[in-house]
């Protein structure tokens, strides 16, 4: 009986292990947008802003844009005053991607119309674990930053 009760002890003991490491965590991404928009463009060109966060204990990587406005969307840095185009960037678990003016952000090149102010742009965020989120960017003035209201 001693036997038994051990073999019942283990079990349970494994059992309980095993379910501890299911959390509700699934070590995936948990992405979400906020801050998203579109300065209005004064030339066949825009660009577009808005900040990643992701809640989740994984990393994850923005790796492309896509959009009905145009079919040619980049990502690009911005680094000493100079853009350049990349193929991803990092989205830190607990953290946030910051795409903003003067900084990283969205390409826009030949668009098929030219949005004005109070309209929105959808686009697609395309990542290398999450699904990808669709978002839509209200167009602001053209001189919009909320990082200098």
């Amino acid at each position: 009986m001693k036997r038994r009760t051990t073999l019942a002890g283990v079990i349970a003991l494994t059992t309980g292990l095993a379910l501890t490491g299911c959390s509700t965590d699934s070590g995936k991404p948990e992405l979400k947008v906020v801050g998203a928009y579109l300065p209005q463009p004064v030339s066949d060109m825009a660009a577009g802003f808005l900040v990643v966060q992701n809640s989740g204990s994984t990393a994850d990587r923005l790796t492309s844009v896509t959009s009905p406005l145009s079919d040619d969307v980049t990502i690009h840095e911005t680094k000493d005053q100079k853009m350049r185009e990349v193929s991803s960037f990092e989205v830190p678990a607990n953290g946030e991607l910051d795409l903003e003016r003067g900084g990283n952000h969205i390409m826009f090149m030949k668009l098929k119309q030219k949005p004005k102010q109070g309209e929105k742009v959808s686009v697609e965020l395309h990542f290398e674990k999450a699904d990808p989120i669709t978002v839509d960017l209200p167009v602001k003035e053209t001189t919009h930053n909320p990082k200098k209201q």
